[in-house]
């Protein structure tokens, strides 16, 4: 951890573009009440093959007409050079700098990846053609991507976008604190010198999370995993064994070293908020 100990610590919040006028009027309440904890930025997910980059892009432009700094994320799979030049230049021109660069996923029933294949290649992309005027994240897999052929193969894979020319990174969320230093100590012995921050998932419905967890490949502890099956549908137990977990596990990164914390909201301020106080940040 020795390698993250120099960052000065980042806190985020990501969101996704909602689809209906209610869920934007929701969304505009979350950022009301968790930029009152005064993150650096908020990002905004970006769906499938681009399927949600117009939502994307509004959602930033209304998170940053209340004065707070926001990320679109941007994936390549399935897509042009031409139109992620477009969506670049359209990024600029709204004066964004800071982006979350990302492979994707290929939108359902397309076979073809598009002109670009990994993530590496689009941040080189980006450094090529606009230079310096995106801060650019990427992601990290401290459990590993579900499909790399062996760690050592997503280590270089990470070190690849580095090269390329990544800032800094977030990681996939974990709930295995030991999962993150190793990964952690492992890129510093392969001169991988970014703030690695961890990405935190809050636990709310078991159901949902187990969705999540099982299509991206992070792990939930057997013990995790068996105490939330216990309580059925118990939600305040489920709320509380996770408020109780996740803030432990926070407290624990940052006491040894994390350059920060990034909170995948699923749009909902409540449990964040209430795993920032429990922190004292």
């Amino acid at each position: 951890m020795q390698s993250q100990k120099k960052f000065p610590r980042t806190f985020s919040f990501e969101f996704f573009p909602p689809n209906t006028p209610e869920g934007q009027e929701k969304l505009r309440a979350t950022v009301r009440q968790l930029a009152q904890l005064k993150p650096k930025f908020f990002s905004v997910t970006y769906g499938a093959g681009g399927s949600t980059r117009e939502r994307t892009l509004g959602t930033v432009l209304d998170i940053r007409a209340t004065g707070h700094a926001a990320a679109p994320h941007i994936s390549c799979v399935a897509s042009t050079k031409e139109s992620i030049r477009e969506w670049l230049q359209r990024y600029k021109d709204h004066g964004i700098s800071h982006l979350v660069a990302l492979r994707g996923d290929l939108p359902s029933g397309l076979a073809a990846a598009g002109e670009f294949r990994y993530a590496n290649e689009l941040v080189e992309f980006i450094r090529r053609e606009f230079k310096d005027t995106f801060h650019i994240e990427v992601a990290a897999y401290p459990e590993f991507h579900p499909q790399a052929k062996s760690a050592q193969d997503d280590l270089l894979a990470f070190k690849r976008k580095v090269e390329a020319g990544a800032d800094s990174a977030i990681t996939q969320y974990f709930y295995n604190a030991d999962a993150y230093y190793r990964f952690v100590d492992e890129c510093g012995a392969m001169g991988i010198a970014v703030p690695i921050v961890p990405g935190i998932m809050p636990i709310s419905r078991f159901s949902q999370l187990a969705r999540f967890s099982d299509s991206c490949g992070a792990e939930i502890p057997r013990w995790i995993r068996r105490k939330l099956e216990g309580y059925g549908d118990d939600s305040a137990s489920i709320r509380a064994f996770g408020l109780d977990v996740v803030t432990d596990l926070c407290d624990r990164l940052l006491r040894a070293g994390a350059p920060g914390l990034h909170f995948y909201t699923l749009n909902q301020a409540g449990l964040t908020s209430t795993i920032w106080q429990r922190l004292g940040i």
